[in-house]
């Protein structure tokens, strides 16, 4: 039987290729997604995987959400915590609106989520999750004191719930993608984009489907002896 995987934003951009990526890799894939109905509805068409609307910030939501894919796809197996967003604004002018925004939706969502699969995984003695960090968790990032704060808590989240599920044979694991070629990153202003490329040694933005192999490659059965680990794919622009 294949195995049932959920990745949260998983319509668009980083989470998009990962959903594919696990589907042709064998998995029954659910992709979340959390507004934009029509990107749902032409993801699902172009690639037939299922995709379920909730708010992954909201506890309650997720958890009948999760339901619904289990009772329709089976079991959470694999969970991916791609969904993310962005408020960014220098700490003296942000409002706590978007510091609560940010918080919720990038590090509450990676609680919620896991809370509602992880007994699951606990009777089966199997489970992978992945939590998508990111670079500017590990760095820092200008203007970002909100988005930085909620991706370094998912690093410290992953070592903590790894030690947990490490006796019942679930890994949990983090990938900690930089700066790569999505709907985000082509926003950035040409000049302010240049210069970013410039700091990676690699000499390119990454692509999705970098971030998509690797996901594929943690969440196998055969990754059991990796756990509580970060990995960084983002071309040399911060060994961490």
């Amino acid at each position: 039987m294949a195995r049932t995987a959920l990745v949260t934003g998983g319509t668009r951009g980083i989470g998009e290729a990962i959903s594919v990526a696990l589907k042709d890799a064998g998995y029954n894939v659910a992709a979340n997604y959390g507004g934009n109905d029509q990107a749902a509805q032409e993801f699902t068409a172009r690639t037939g995987i299922p995709a379920y609307k909730f708010d992954v910030s909201d506890f309650d939501a997720v958890t009948a959400g999760i339901q619904a894919i289990e009772q329709d796809v089976g079991p959470v197996e694999v969970l991916v915590n791609n969904a993310g967003i962005t408020r960014d604004g220098t700490l003296h002018k942000m409002t706590h609106d978007k510091w609560q925004a940010v918080i919720d939706t990038n590090l509450g969502s990676c609680f919620n989520c896991c809370r509602a699969v992880i007994e699951g995984m606990r009777e089966r003695s199997f489970g992978r999750i992945v939590n998508i960090g990111s670079i500017n968790g590990q760095a820092g990032q200008y203007g970002q004191v909100n988005y930085a704060a909620a991706k370094s808590g998912i690093h410290g989240f992953t070592k903590a719930l790894a030690q947990e599920g490490a006796g019942k044979g679930i890994t949990v694991n983090a990938v900690a993608p930089g700066y790569v070629d999505t709907e985000m990153v082509r926003a950035v202003p040409p000049e302010v984009l240049e210069k970013i490329i410039k700091r990676i040694p690699m000499g390119r933005l990454g692509k999705p489907e970098d971030i998509a192999r690797t996901v594929v490659f943690l969440v196998a059965d055969t990754a059991d002896f990796i756990t509580g680990a970060t990995v960084s794919v983002n071309g040399g622009q911060h060994m961490y």
